[in-house]
């Protein structure tokens, strides 16, 4: 088994364009992990340094029941490590597919969490910019947790208004389309 640091990392539990996400276990702890795996040659190449790195600082500042945690970041020579909270339940985007409409109730508390981050967020000048069932995390009591801060801004004090057009095309606003 592969380890990084203190971690043994396992199987892969997800996927993204620029990285791939495995499960983990803290060798001291005990603890699972998720490790948001980089490779610096794709990071280069698409000159995402920027992006990276405000994403990790946007992940440190960060800090609520209903956001993935950020536990620390870890570099070897070709690959940058995001070690991140597990979060057992999976996609909110994968519990609609299976179950079709939620119940009312559960819907409610869904809405509530994500509006208590959210607002956290903003109270913190982090706008998250992607939000959307597939970074809609649920843990195994079923509480919703917001991840991937890839496309998160931080303007820069005195700005009001974020200017660039950004987001999943099938989740943007028609008006956002028309810029």
């Amino acid at each position: 088994m592969r380890r990084v640091g203190n971690y043994e990392l396992g199987r892969t539990i997800g996927e993204g364009t620029f990285a791939k996400v495995k499960f983990a276990r803290n060798t001291e702890t005990g603890k699972s992990v998720a490790v948001k795996i980089l490779a610096k040659s794709t990071i280069l190449k698409h000159r995402m340094v920027d992006q990276i790195k405000k994403e990790i600082s946007i992940m440190k500042i960060v800090r609520h029941p209903n956001i993935v945690r950020l536990h620390e970041v870890l570099a070897s020579r070709t690959k940058i490590y995001i070690i991140l909270e597990f979060v057992t339940g999976g996609e909110l985007f994968d519990k609609i597919v299976q179950q079709g409409k939620l119940p009312e109730d559960e819907t409610r508390q869904h809405f509530q969490h994500l509006i208590d981050a959210v607002d956290y967020c903003h109270s913190k000048g982090v706008y998250h910019r992607d939000l959307k069932p597939e970074n809609l995390l649920l843990d195994y009591q079923g509480n919703l947790k917001i991840s991937d801060f890839g496309l998160s801004a931080l303007p820069q004090q005195g700005v009001g208004l974020l200017h660039t057009t950004c987001g999943t095309p099938n989740y943007v606003a028609p008006e956002v389309h028309s810029f």
